[in-house]
């Protein structure tokens, strides 16, 4: 038997690997694309329980997010706290009661039901590895009955993309747990037909916010399901001790404000946007003769990656005791706190999650080319060979180490993944791809050393002696490492070191793709930097993005970045 922290890590990393697939199937409550990265977001905590199970569960419900996230939450507060294997039934029935009690209108068909049928087949069936097969079909089952249940997924011809979810992860805790080896069936055997939106399902427009919020609440005051009547639907309540966890689907955000102000202090706020990204459920559907994966550590930004059909393999951004998957981080928050002296870090995913996310892709895609972030900056290139010639007989992914990071990566995954679109074979997008490790470039520029000096990646002394001449390097990523390729005084000598090369390297009159990057510099990269590249290079097709968080937390706020190609 395997211990629950293995459990819980390998039962994260297999529903991290298929959160795309559960976001474009999500079409319940409403159809809003991220089921699968509201839970990875808030069960991240799992992927690393510390010795105080109780700090982890108090981290699942202060990171819960949206609709599925918030559900999903005081169910495993409960889980993560077991003691043992002897006391997982108890813990799963405590969990399950709290996850119905947070939910104003519960309904079944969803990740509710998953939760009632592990507490009743778990408490009457050991965890052995004939057991774990009992159990897992009888969640199958569960699971294959949402579409039934509910009308949206009737239409839909989809499973409920939260119960998929569960059903994923406990996959991979319970075989954990139970020592079972053998690798799971593709979700496609066990689910089929029942993993890609119909066709002709249409998708309600909606102008609603989707609200994450903490309150604490004055003393006397209690918030209740009833006290959000007529500020919205959807509504999870989680209360604590001393505050209390709202997600909730509102037209009115800013009258639901004011009311949760009337009840207390309002001291975590989010919303955004119910509408769902255009062509989202249609993004891993995209024909093409080869499926292009590659690092979140370029900076090619998700909707751009959505629009492509691109996988992303995500790194972590840790901020304190939070560690969140890269894509989906505020790059502002940050490097606010990055400004503030808060100490914030970078992790690889984990061996098991990175192995989940190729046997993800080859199931879903087929033949799929890894363009992978370079093999001097990650160990992602060796673990992608090591699971090749462990899992891989069929020689299904392709890997390609390409030198490269940020956004000489994102350069060349955007342009391969445009020729994947439309090319006659996948030789063909392999080509592609070989050449642009050549003619990919990028320059980074760097405002302040004090970043690069703390990570350990310049010393002290020449950090204090390069920040004290307010010199300010200009580096540059390749296939052997970052170089160093010349230094400047101010943002001003910056863009025009920028202008230096891409004359000297591009030609005006042919088509070329410029990626400027930015750190917390948008405007300024955006009205005063992207103007002049224009003005400099008219047919150029000019992207402004986030810098990768992997390199900006490095590289610190005010950096910079370009990266270009040209190719016929």
């Amino acid at each position: 038997m395997n211990s629950l922290v293995e459990g819980f890590a390998t039962g994260y990393a297999c529903l991290s690997a298929r959160a795309d697939l559960l976001d474009r199937i999500n079409v319940f409550p409403v159809a809003d694309n991220d089921t699968g990265a509201n839970l990875r977001i808030t069960l991240a905590p799992l992927r690393c329980c510390g010795p105080d199970r109780a700090v982890t569960a108090a981290r699942l419900i202060r990171g819960a997010t949206g609709n599925s996230g918030n559900i999903a939450a005081p169910f495993f507060h409960e889980l993560v706290q077991a003691s043992g294997l002897d006391d997982l039934p108890v813990r799963v029935a405590a969990g399950r009661a709290q996850a119905w009690r947070a939910v104003a209108e519960p309904r079944g068909g969803t990740m509710l039901s998953v939760f009632d049928a592990l507490a009743e087949i778990l408490d009457r069936t050991p965890l052995t590895t004939s057991g774990c097969v009992t159990i897992l079909a009888t969640l199958r089952e569960t699971v294959l009955a949402t579409t039934e249940t509910l009308a949206d997924l009737r239409q839909a011809g989809v499973v409920d993309a939260g119960a998929l979810g569960m059903y994923v992860f406990f996959d991979g805790f319970l075989r954990t747990l139970a020592g079972d080896e053998a690798a799971s069936p593709s979700l496609f055997t066990l689910f089929p037909g029942r993993l890609a939106v119909a066709g002709g399902f249409s998708v309600p427009s909606n102008d609603g916010r989707c609200v994450d919020a903490v309150i604490r609440p004055v003393a006397g005051q209690r918030i209740t399901a009833q006290t959000m009547d007529g500020l919205g639907d959807s509504v999870v309540l989680v209360p604590g001790a001393a505050e209390v966890k709202l997600h909730i689907h509102t037209t009115e955000p800013q009258r639901l404000h004011d009311r949760l102000t009337g009840l207390g202090e309002v001291i975590n706020w989010h919303d955004e946007s119910l509408q769902q990204p255009q062509g989202a459920m249609a993004g891993g559907d995209r024909t093409g003769s080869l499926h292009i994966m590659t690092d979140a550590a370029g900076s090619l930004p998700r909707h751009l990656a959505r629009d492509l059909a691109i996988t992303l393999l995500d790194s972590y951004i840790v901020t304190g005791d939070v560690a969140r998957p890269e894509s989906l981080c505020d790059p502002e928050t940050i490097y606010a706190l990055m400004r503030q002296g808060h100490k914030v870090t970078t992790a690889q995913a984990s061996r098991a999650e990175r192995h989940a996310c190729y046997q993800s892709v080859c199931e879903q895609f087929g033949t799929t080319l890894y363009l992978c972030v370079g093999s001097v900056y990650t160990g992602n290139y060796a673990t992608a060979l090591a699971w090749k010639e462990e899992q891989d007989p069929q020689g299904c992914l392709q890997v390609l180490d390409t030198g490269a990071a940020s956004g000489r990566l994102a350069v060349i995954a955007l342009l391969t993944g445009r020729r994947a679109g439309h090319a006659d074979s996948a030789a063909e997008v392999r080509v592609v791809a070989r050449r642009l490790l050549d003619l990919a470039q990028e320059y980074i520029f760097v405002d302040c050393l004090q970043y690069l000096v703390a990570g350990g990646r310049v010393s002290r002394a020449k950090g204090f002696i390069g920040d004290l001449l307010h010199m300010k390097p200009v580096i540059s990523p390749t296939a052997g490492g970052v170089r160093k390729v010349g230094t400047v005084r101010n943002q001003k000598a910056q863009l025009a070191f920028a202008l230096a090369k891409v004359r000297t390297r591009l030609d005006s009159g042919k088509k070329a793709l410029l990626l400027l990057q930015y750190t917390d510099n948008k405007i300024w990269v955006e009205e005063t930097v992207c103007p002049q590249m224009q003005s400099a290079l008219p047919e150029a097709e000019i992207l402004v993005v986030p810098l990768s968080l992997t390199s900006g937390v490095h590289l610190g706020p005010g950096a910079w970045s370009l990266a270009f190609a040209q190719d016929d």
